[in-house]
């Protein structure tokens, strides 16, 4: 390519060539351009699909875990420790589900008796906010399944741990805490409520 000095007129020839040159220089930059676009599109999927799969293995994992924490305090219920809240429920069952048009709502255990109904959320850590979903449960059950809605509802929050001040704020709600103590499921229902 053809240089001017700075006294040179320019020729034909010359803007032509620095013409072409800048032309060269914008299709090299617009193919650089493109394939950078091309290498951030392919990263971020590769991110996107990554963060996917990472959110799909720990939902499994709490999803285990949260399992794992009903099936317990279910089983221990079942075998015999359903004498509490001041009555012997005789019929117990998990993760009972209710539908009526857009409301639906699902129970981790209930437990029956002739006049008592006990819902127990069942959590494997217990957080300050699982307490007023737990209150709504007792409206939502009524509606459910109107055959009980005149029985003496209990509430119990049952987990393997406790954040700090989750089980006085439910003592403090008339709801049962109900949490494992070694090999023992222990009940502090000391301030029970009727709901």
């Amino acid at each position: 390519m053809e240089t001017l000095t700075k006294n040179e007129a320019p020729t034909f020839e010359s803007v032509w060539a620095l013409m072409k040159e800048n032309e060269r220089k914008r299709e090299e930059n617009e193919r650089e351009r493109k394939e950078n676009e091309r290498f951030l599109k392919e990263q971020f999927a590769e991110t996107d699909r990554r963060f996917r799969a990472m959110q799909k293995e720990l939902g499994s994992w709490a999803n285990n875990h949260g399992s794992f924490a009903e099936e317990y305090f279910f089983n221990s219920f079942e075998n015999g420790k359903k004498n509490f809240f001041g009555e012997k429920f005789d019929r117990i069952e998990k993760n009972v589900k209710g539908v009526i048009k857009d409301l639906v709502d699902e129970y981790d255990i209930v437990m029956y008796d002739g006049n008592s109904v006990a819902i127990i959320e069942v959590k494997f850590k217990a957080h300050t906010d699982h307490i007023p979903k737990l209150l709504k449960k007792v409206e939502t059950f009524k509606i459910l399944f109107p055959y009980y809605k005149d029985y003496k509802i209990y509430l119990g929050l049952a987990s393997l741990s406790f954040h700090v001040g989750v089980e006085q704020e439910c003592v403090d709600q008339g709801i049962a805490v109900i949490k494992q103590v070694g090999e023992s499921v222990l009940i502090n229902d000391t301030h029970l409520k009727v709901f």
